[in-house]
């Protein structure tokens, strides 16, 4: 199936979408900071985490599904130039899984959130997301990840 616009067009839509102040994240920064937790953007480890919380050695992703491949009712493989796309998202995952591996060698504690959680039919509440996130962040659990309902 051919794109529905011109490449000229299409360029200029997808370099609009954003990768840092994303919607989802905002949604969990303001939670996160309701609730009294203080963080750091961006901070520089590996991966690059959207929320970092020193005093809890912890990170927070915040995935976008599409981006990063998530196997759920938002991510669908595009029909334009899909090599591209299998190489580009493949390469996403490839990079989420040595960042997983180098920050557990590091000591940090990681949370995934997927877009998924936050959006589309599938969505949770987000009290309890931040529910969730807030629980593994007083906890001594290493790993948290948390996704749409199926």
């Amino acid at each position: 199936m051919a794109d529905v616009v011109d490449p000229a067009t299409r360029s200029r839509m997808m370099s609009g979408i954003r990768g840092k102040d994303t919607k989802p994240e905002l949604m969990i920064r303001k939670a996160l900071h309701a609730r009294g937790f203080r963080y750091r953007l961006h901070c520089d480890l590996p991966g690059k985490p959207d929320i970092c919380l020193p005093k809890h050695h912890a990170v927070i992703f915040v995935h976008g599904c599409f981006w990063h491949g998530h196997g759920c009712h938002l991510f669908k493989w595009p029909k334009t130039r899909p090599e591209f796309w299998r190489e580009k998202i493949g390469r996403n995952c490839e990079v989420d899984r040595i960042a997983d591996e180098r920050l557990a060698e590091l000591g940090w504690r990681v949370a995934v959130v997927w877009e998924c959680a936050l959006k589309g039919r599938e969505r949770l509440p987000v009290d309890r997301v931040v529910d969730c996130v807030a629980q593994w962040l007083n906890s001594t659990g290493t790993r948290l990840t948390l996704m749409g309902q199926a």
